[in-house]
């Protein structure tokens, strides 16, 4: 008898271990779907909800300045810069072209181009970004919301990331707008600035910047745009003009600056941005910041006064527009460094890129091609020397652990970093001259590229969008108006200077 009370308590025990197997196998499978789920979430609504503490004040506040200062960059910055620099008869198209594309690329990132360019690198199979491209995750900014990051900047919200890039976003094309000055139609240049943005700049930006873009993976050091930035549009600006064409009287007439002053007030603008461009991309309130602010504002003054004494030397003068354009290559050429050098590094960038960009700029005139208003001379050949010259000059006491050039390696890995700089230039003007190439090229022989002589003669602020900068001249009194007097006085005459 007592055996067999035995023997059915054990085969109830047995029974309640059964179930308790049971509900630990489906607790289990439960937490496994409950993980599935989150990653789900995170995959469509942003990397992971924001911890406690993780946000910094200070990080944010900083980026919100650094993002209104690169926007003030292009507008009213760039927009002052090219309009001063144009002839009087074409100010107002360049300066609606910056506009514009301000507000088209605005749109761009907002359907695809933040997720293209900088989707977050989610765990597998949920969200898979190649070597070139980022993810769909954040197409129309889904997922993006009030407290999702972004890996790249942790401390900081990722909505304030995502505008900060689009900053960025904005004034690569912009800088285009400088060599194919006073000929290309309206239309063309934004069909052209779309596919350009989706083809050239959101490939290289994920390429250069992003943890699973190829470049970034292969150690290029491209702190805040040499190659990005400047490299891809300065030679996408040269095959444009090439593609193009020369303007009306290039190489017979000169095209002086409409307004000098116009284009220093813009430079002035781009430098104080710069500090927002490049102290910005350490993406914290901290001492990455501080250098490169530092070393952006060495070599900007380097630059200025290195291109102002080879011009000076050249000419025989001591321009304004000469110490002006050396700020543009200082600023240029300290991009890519500007995260991994000192100020020692900082000296010899600006005074290297000053000379080399004033004769980028003037190469045009031996070569043929009409690059308007130097966006290759200057940010291409800037973005170039300023990329090479990272691979020199760059040591892990700035950009940490094994970002050292050839003047801080050992001499076994000298070369190593210099060598992963030149490929990564080379990759991002390949790729950016064969996109614009082909690019322009279907658009001229579809719907055409290039404004009338007639338009082109006229200039295209009247021709194309029917405005003119000034209006010089006098309104005068219809013939038949009846004299008006005053008692004993004679017939008053109106002269009315428009201007």
């Amino acid at each position: 008898l007592v055996q067999k009370m035995m023997e059915e308590q054990v085969s109830v025990l047995q029974n309640q271990v059964l179930e308790l197997q049971k509900a630990v196998l489906s607790l289990s499978a439960g937490s496994v779907k409950h993980v599935q789920y989150a990653r789900k979430l995170d995959y469509f609504y942003g990397e992971t909800a924001m911890a406690e503490g993780q946000l910094s004040a200070g990080d944010t506040a900083w980026m919100l300045a650094a993002t209104a200062l690169v926007l003030f960059m292009t507008i009213p910055g760039l927009a002052l810069y090219y309009g001063g620099m144009t002839r009087t008869k074409n100010v107002i198209s360049v300066v609606m072209q910056v506009f514009t594309i301000t507000c088209l690329i605005t749109f761009l990132w907002l359907c695809f181009g933040y997720s293209l360019a900088f989707a977050p690198a989610l765990p597998k199979p949920y969200a898979k970004s190649s070597d070139v491209f980022g993810n769909a995750s954040r197409f129309w900014l889904r997922g993006l919301h009030l407290n999702s990051y972004h890996q790249l900047a942790p401390s900081i919200p990722e909505a304030l990331y995502c505008a900060y890039q689009l900053t960025f976003a904005i004034i690569t094309p912009a800088l285009i707008v400088g060599s194919f000055a006073d000929r290309m139609k309206f239309i063309p240049m934004i069909i052209f600035i779309t596919l350009w943005h989706f083809l050239v700049y959101c490939p290289i930006a994920h390429s250069c910047w992003h943890p699973e873009g190829f470049l970034f993976k292969r150690g290029d050091l491209d702190y805040a745009g040499g190659n990005v930035v400047h490299i891809s549009s300065g030679v996408s600006g040269l095959v444009s003009a090439v593609v193009l064409g020369h303007r009306k009287g290039f190489g017979s007439e000169v095209f002086e600056p409409h307004n000098v002053m116009f284009s220093v007030v813009g430079v002035c603008m781009l430098w104080v941005g710069w500090f927002g461009f490049n102290g910005g991309s350490a993406v914290a309130a901290n001492g990455n910041a501080a250098m490169a602010l530092l070393v952006t504002h060495i070599s900007t003054s380097i630059g200025s006064l290195s291109w102002l004494i080879a011009e000076w030397i050249y000419s025989g003068q001591p321009k304004l527009v000469a110490i002006a354009s050396g700020a543009i290559a200082g600023l240029v050429a300290i991009t890519p460094a500007s995260g991994y050098v000192d100020p020692t590094g900082a000296f010899f960038i600006g005074l290297i890129a000053g000379p080399v960009c004033m004769w980028g700029a003037k190469l045009k005139h031996y070569l043929g091609y009409d690059d308007a208003l130097d966006a290759f001379g200057v940010h291409a050949v800037g973005g170039i020397v300023g990329g090479i010259l990272t691979g020199f000059f760059a040591t892990d006491q700035i950009g940490g652990p094994g970002k050292n050039g050839v003047f801080y390696a050992n001499t076994k890995n000298g070369g190593h970093q210099l060598g992963i700089q030149i490929y990564a230039i080379v990759v991002v003007a390949g790729w950016s001259a064969f996109m614009s190439f082909v690019i322009l090229k279907i658009l001229d022989l579809t719907i055409g590229l290039r404004v009338s002589d007639e338009e082109e003669h006229e200039g295209l602020d009247g021709s194309l969008h029917g405005e003119k900068l000034t209006n010089t001249g006098y309104a005068e009194a219809p013939v038949n108006a009846p004299e008006k007097e005053s008692s004993g006085s004679a017939p008053v005459a109106i002269h009315i200077d428009a201007a």
